[in-house]
């Protein structure tokens, strides 16, 4: 596909054709990347995504045994040495 490139203010866009925002979700932010002399680009992914239900499941899971499976404290001599820096 080809797209014509315009003006906008003191930079230059393109407009990105209905049918391609539709296929990628439609998202608000797009990430910009240039490669091998070719310009990239791609939705931006929510690297949280899911989190919210990771963690209720985790309380639920901790409700449910009454302690905490899934993080391990480890306690070692850095935790109660003065740090030189």
């Amino acid at each position: 596909m080809i797209a014509k490139i315009v003006k906008i203010g003191n930079s230059r866009g393109i407009r990105i054709p209905k049918p391609l925002i539709e296929q990628i979700g439609t998202p608000d932010q797009v990430e910009l990347i240039l490669k091998d002399n070719e310009l990239i680009i791609r939705s931006v992914d929510n690297p949280r995504k899911g989190w919210d239900r990771a963690f209720q499941r985790a309380q639920e899971n901790q409700n449910a045994s009454h302690k905490d499976e899934g993080i391990d404290i480890v306690e070692n001599d850095w935790d109660n040495e003065e740090w030189t820096w």
